[in-house]
């Protein structure tokens, strides 16, 4: 879908969807602990159709290594990969997009380590053999994704295992988030107060059912905050303020934001804020640097790369380093331009918001793709006053 953007200021009570990364977690530990969960406030995006799909896999297939479809949903193939280990021995993951070129070496090295046989090949990732508990070494500055499979996962296993983070961690509230989630479950771990922390899982533990619900999502309430720092009025609606989601601090970010003066926000935390934080960014007075960003590159597209591109079409400035962006401030964007979504639904809502404070209008190419975390996004952009038209045929 193409569709040109008309600028203007949005307004409005907008109550954004259920929290993406809590309902992967939450899925997953239901599924972990049989029958009898309650699931109150659940989405239908892409991603979560994903893990839906993988979990139903896991529990009815007849096949040795379940086929484990996991579309371009990177939690849900990190996340189930352990699991899949712990619970059949394995199995054939594929994806969409460029899921099956984001790395999974964390996971290989302990592969390795452990014996457990692995293969990628033609957008196939085969993996087979016995998780088996013990002693799990994993690199802290990489996706906090690998943390949550194996938390997910060990706790099944007949005897203690430990996760031991050998640099510091830099997506600990993501974690937090799934220690949250298995506890909601019944399932606990040991937290060190070391730094980084160390995580201690004992063996023979079982998930029970509950009854819980889905929290709003700070990541895709993150795009309203950002259009309020653009001089938009959105009342933004379903989010918790003292919610486990790492996400949270856009509030903060884009109340530094709307002061003037030169200001660096580290996204080593929080790397999908980048793309509301960006736009926000760069119709302000003062320099903005965007820090601890490296990750960012093996996202649905590569993010850091995608940001700059498009704000510049927009008529920002932006500078791109390998891990960095700098973002100049200025008063307004000239727009009328046509800018390319990547594929990547953080960028075609960075994109929507951006285009508010644009003189001319500004075409989107391949704006569906938010239905991967946020199907109703245009809708309420709409709904918000948000004026755009849709280019028949296309």
């Amino acid at each position: 879908m193409n569709l040109t953007i008309t600028p203007g200021q949005l307004s409005g009570t907008v109550k954004v969807p259920p929290s993406k990364s809590q309902a992967h977690r939450l899925l997953i530990a239901a599924a972990l602990a049989g029958e009898g969960s309650v699931i109150h406030n659940l989405a239908d995006s892409q991603d979560i159709r994903a893990t839906r799909r993988c979990l139903e896999e896991l529990k009815t297939s007849s096949k040795s290594l379940p086929d484990l479809d996991c579309g371009e949903s990177g939690s849900t193939l990190r996340f189930l990969i352990p699991v899949a280990l712990a619970l059949r021995g394995g199995g054939r993951f594929t994806g969409h997009g460029r899921l099956m070129e984001r790395p999974q070496k964390p996971y290989f090295d302990l592969f390795d380590e452990k014996g457990i046989r692995y293969e990628q090949k033609d957008g196939v990732l085969t993996v087979a053999g016995v998780l088996t508990p013990g002693t799990f070494r994993l690199p802290g500055n990489v996706s906090s994704q690998f943390f949550t499979g194996l938390l997910l996962a060990l706790p099944l296993l007949d005897g203690p295992s430990a996760i031991i983070p050998t640099t510091l961690l830099e997506s600990e509230g993501y974690i937090g988030m799934t220690l949250d989630v298995m506890h909601q479950f019944g399932v606990d771990t040991a937290v060190t107060c070391s730094l980084p922390p160390q995580y201690h899982i004992a063996g023979g533990q079982r998930y029970r059912s509950a009854e819980v619900t889905v929290e709003g999502d700070w990541s895709q309430a993150a795009f309203w905050y950002a259009a309020n720092c653009l001089g938009c009025k959105v009342n933004v609606q379903g989010v918790t303020q003292y919610s486990t989601q790492g996400d949270r601090v856009i509030a903060s970010h884009c109340l530094e934001l709307s002061q003037p003066g030169d200001t660096e926000i580290d996204m080593s935390g929080c790397p999908d804020l980048a793309p509301p934080v960006a736009a926000a960014a760069a119709v302000r007075q003062g320099i903005t640097r965007l820090t601890g960003a490296a990750r960012l590159r093996i996202k649905e597209s590569d993010r850091l790369s995608a940001i700059t591109a498009m704000l510049n079409a927009m008529g920002a400035r932006v500078m791109e380093y390998p891990d960095s962006l700098t973002i100049y401030g200025q008063e307004g964007l000239a727009g009328g331009c046509t800018v390319d979504c990547c594929n990547d639904h953080r960028i075609a809502m960075m994109a929507a918001i951006a285009a508010t404070r644009c003189r001319e209008p500004v075409t989107l190419l391949g704006a569906e793709c938010v239905a991967k975390s946020y199907p109703h996004f245009w809708e309420h952009y709409r709904m918000l006053g948000g004026v755009f038209h849709e280019h028949p045929g296309e």
